[in-house]
Formats: structure tokens, sequence, C-alpha cells
């Protein structure tokens, strides 16, 4: 995965979806980063959560059981939240 910073993600995503909630987003992803920093795994395959993909969707799951897709090194994980 690429890394990003909060405030960069946070920028893209509102540009993106201009109709959301900055703040709520925020909040989702700061919880969702905190929630993987502590092991949380999807709830479907058991794998590390994908961060924005929780904080988007409300629920912890992982980049390839969120998207179908396995290959994610072409796409975005907060910079902290990347091991």
């Amino acid at each position: 995965m690429i890394p990003i910073s909060r405030a960069d993600f946070l920028k893209q995503y509102k540009k993106n979806n201009p109709s959301e909630n900055r703040d709520e987003m925020r909040k989702a992803l700061n919880a969702a980063v905190k929630s993987k920093k502590r092991g949380t795994v999807c709830h479907q395959c058991k794998q590390p959560i994908w961060a924005i993909g929780t904080a988007i969707t409300g629920w912890n799951t992982c980049f390839t059981c969120l998207t179908g897709e396995g290959d994610s090194s072409k796409d975005y994980e907060i910079e902290d939240a990347c091991f």
C-alpha cells in the first residue's frame, strides 16, 4: 500500500466527496487507525483491517474483502497505520 497522511487523505476524500462531512470522516479515520494498531482483524478473513476502508464503510474489513482485489500496491493506507 502507498502511505498517505491523514491530512492528505482527508483533503482528497473531501474533494472526491464534497457532500460528506469532513469532521465525521476524520473521527472515523482516527478510530479505524486506533483499532488497526490494537490488532483488530477483518470480520470475514481475520487479516489486519484496512483503516481507510474501515473508516469509509464503518465495519472492520481488509482491503481484499472490501474490494475483491488481491493487489493493494497501488492503493492508499494511512501512513501511521502501515506495518
